[in-house]
């Protein structure tokens, strides 16, 4: 076959041969129709990842959408070393999540990790509550754009999208977002979220981490919480103590990783149903899986924008 191969740690994949999968036990071989690309699948080809090394060579990508002889599914999983980004991939069986119709191959793969974590985070995770005030720090990207537009569907009462100053922030409030904050190095941060808030932030949903974190948590109202999903401004921040005691505040983590499968299952299909509705929209484009390299260093470069979906 011709798939993405990881031949060392941190470098990006190259299109190559590498062995097919054959069937075994409890596990199905996918024909692969599209593999996004996610900071995790960059994450685990360091090498450094806390679920460990990936073997040398071995096929890169953690999920997608394929077929089997019956039905095509989405699948957050596969057999070691055959990874997503292939022509075909070995899944165990326990992994597979139905799509809902009218949701085409590649926005449905486009809605996997990143799409699905902005989901969970939010209603699994957070328990967002109808009224409520939402946060989303680094709102253009991939699991920001979503989580904008599924804040909204799920009940929210105002949602600020924050981020570096862009068209693409702009254009946020025609998907749900009621007010927009720019990311540009200004002094009070933290009051700038409070007046586009109109008042205290009840959730934050944070793909930064950094400075936009710190000035989230400190326009945050009482018994606020904030949910962390990514590092993309810092790994690090200052926390003085009174600003999460001043407020009752929770901190807390979320790997999409961490639901149990049939919280994923159902997540999943809600919201492929509301993307077939036209409640959510995803921004993608499709790149022939030959290219991958192209769509890594886009990823790595964490520009924002369209999400990179690869085709076989």
């Amino acid at each position: 076959m011709r798939d993405t191969v990881l031949h060392e740690y941190g470098s990006a994949p190259r299109f190559g041969e590498f062995a097919g999968p054959e069937p075994r036990p409890g596990h199905v071989v996918i024909d692969v129709a599209a593999a996004a690309v996610h900071h995790l699948d960059l994450h685990k080809a360091t090498g450094t990842f806390y679920t460990g090394p990936p073997p040398l060579p071995s096929v890169v990508g953690t999920d997608g959408v394929g077929r089997l002889e019956d039905r095509r599914v989405y699948f957050d999983a596969s057999a070691m070393p055959w990874g997503s980004m292939a022509e075909r991939t070995l899944v165990p069986e326990d992994v597979l999540f139905d799509i809902a119709e009218g949701v085409d191959d590649a926005t449905a793969a486009a809605l996997g990790n990143t799409g699905l974590g902005a989901w969970l985070a939010l209603s699994w995770r957070a328990g967002l509550q109808a009224g409520e005030t939402v946060l989303v720090l680094g709102a253009t990207g991939a699991v920001g754009t979503i989580a904008v537009q599924a804040a909204k569907v799920l009940g929210a009462g105002r949602v600020v999208a924050a981020a570096r100053p862009s068209e693409r922030l702009a254009r946020l409030r025609e998907r749900g977002a009621d007010a927009v904050v720019e990311l540009d190095g200004r002094d009070d941060l933290a009051g700038a979220v409070r007046e586009a808030a109109g008042g205290g932030v009840d959730l934050t949903i944070d793909t930064l981490w950094g400075e936009p974190a710190l000035a989230a948590i400190k326009a945050g109202a009482r018994r606020a919480r904030h949910v962390q999903v990514g590092q993309i401004a810092d790994v690090d921040i200052r926390l003085p103590a009174p600003a999460i005691r001043s407020v009752s505040l929770d901190v807390c983590g979320f790997s999409v990783a961490h639901p149990p499968i049939e919280v994923r299952r159902e997540g999943y299909r809600r919201l492929t149903e509301h993307v077939a509705r036209g409640d959510i929209a995803v921004d993608l484009e499709r790149v022939p899986l030959a290219e991958v390299e192209r769509a890594w260093e886009h990823q790595r470069s964490a520009a924002g924008g369209a999400k990179q979906v690869l085709i076989p």
